[in-house]
């Protein structure tokens, strides 16, 4: 865990946030700035710099993320209306923490194209 990453820090506890699931692979919490009534940030407890680094070995963490991201928005109240996963890589793409990292944003209708 690079001592400097804001994640790691969420994740391990150093840091405070406003966490909304934790289990053995994932972190949830919501987002400091939200972009949407509902902004909600899906960590990877393992330091992956970006999805852009994800290998074979994190099929399962990938697929584990997509279905916590799956029972929040059911619990959100989300789901039915339906919902945005995003997942930004590299400056370019908008990353602005290099820790894998899924954005889930609904509670409004949202625009096309993003950005």
């Amino acid at each position: 865990m690079p001592s400097d990453c804001l994640f790691c820090r969420i994740v391990s506890g150093e840091l405070p946030a406003a966490q909304i699931h934790a289990d053995e692979s994932v972190v949830a919490i919501r987002d400091i700035s939200p972009q949407a009534p509902t902004h909600i940030l899906l960590l990877s407890r393992k330091h992956i710099a970006s999805v852009g680094e994800v290998g074979p070995a994190d099929t399962d963490l990938m697929g584990r993320i997509c279905a916590v991201a799956a029972e929040l928005a059911t619990r959100e109240g989300i789901s039915q209306d339906g919902y945005r996963l995003v997942v930004n890589v590299g400056r370019n793409g908008g990353q602005t923490v290099d820790h894998l990292h899924v954005h889930m944003l609904g509670g409004r209708p949202m625009a096309w194209p993003p950005g």
